[in-house]
């Protein structure tokens, strides 16, 4: 395993980490399941793991906990999240000062541990003013509970806007960005994210490499029973299509040449760009784990570079 620079900041991550979207909690219930692939990672070197609250709701955050308390802490850098509703309740959303300050306690009381190395804004709140959370953020940093806060799915002027801010009040800046980044999703990355990120030194940790699995190629004949697309309904609507079928059958030509899947292909890409600190995968069976982790270890030459670029253009 290789280790990255979280941006211009002091932490080294891994190249490759594993996430706890839609899998632990959600699809992956087994605790011996979730267990051996968390355990497998660490293992093989991740130090990166990622969660949030809303996934599963808490369910994600506390069947990855019960794993890593396990681990030595300070081998360890955790993520969690904050902004998605976690009840009918109308202050139980956002990134309301109430909302954050009571939602870490609850993520780290699920997660079982004392801090977490980053904890995200997992969407902007238009209806917060960013100074009232970035004020939060900064309080949970001075207590000791976060030791970088983080954004996720912001645009370059939103990112802007909260630098400005820290710089203005003397407030902890932003130190890592989490956008999604795959073949089939590159505009917002490739045209303002990653140059905010070089500009400001952030870090980028990227999810959904294989857009939900549509780039392992497992979807080209239809639906496979228990596949994540056939289960989530309104994932498959915002990921599938059948130009981009298209594309990810294309591409198996690609990586037949180089001896390897579309999905260590696709992995493999996203880790060519140098701005990226990690890329956070999912897994629901060990030998998914086992099979990703092999991207790392895939270099693409120029000319495989220009075929993919002209198979999936930046749209």
């Amino acid at each position: 395993m290789e280790y990255r620079k979280l941006g211009r900041s002091g932490l080294t991550i891994s190249q490759l980490s594993l996430g706890g979207w839609t899998t632990f909690g959600g699809l992956v219930k087994d605790a011996q399941v979730v267990h051996d692939i968390v355990t497998t990672a660490y293992e093989q070197g991740i130090n990166f793991f990622d969660i949030a609250d809303i996934y599963a709701r808490g369910e994600s955050e506390r069947m990855m906990g019960e794993v890593l308390k396990e681990f030595p802490r300070h081998t360890l850098v955790i993520s969690s999240k904050v902004f998605w509703p976690m009840s009918d309740d109308v202050n139980d959303r956002g990134l309301s000062r109430k909302h954050i300050m009571e939602s870490i306690d609850k993520s780290l009381q699920r997660i079982g541990t004392d801090y977490l190395d980053m904890y995200f804004c997992h969407r902007y709140d238009a209806e917060t003013p960013l100074l009232e959370m970035m004020r939060a953020m900064d309080d949970l940093i001075h207590q000791g509970k976060v030791l970088y806060w983080g954004t996720s799915e912001w645009t370059p002027e939103q990112i802007q806007n909260a630098l400005d801010l820290a710089e203005k009040y003397h407030l902890y800046p932003p130190s890592v960005e989490q956008p999604e980044y795959h073949l089939l999703t590159r505009k917002k990355m490739e045209a303002g994210i990653i140059d905010k990120a070089r500009e400001a030194g952030l870090g980028l940790v990227t999810f959904s490499p294989l857009a939900s699995g549509l780039l392992t190629g497992k979807y080209d004949d239809g639906l496979p029973e228990g596949a994540r697309l056939t289960r989530i309904n309104w994932l498959r609507n915002e990921v599938m299509s059948e130009e981009r079928l298209e594309k990810v059958r294309a591409m198996k030509a690609i990586a037949d040449d180089l001896g390897i899947s579309r999905a260590q292909l696709a992995i493999a890409w996203c880790l060519r760009e140098p701005s990226v600190s990690s890329v956070i995968t999912g897994a629901t069976r060990l030998e998914q784990l086992e099979s990703n982790l092999q991207a790392a270890e895939v270099v693409l030459s120029p000319d495989v570079l220009q075929a993919l670029d002209t198979l999936f253009p930046v749209d």
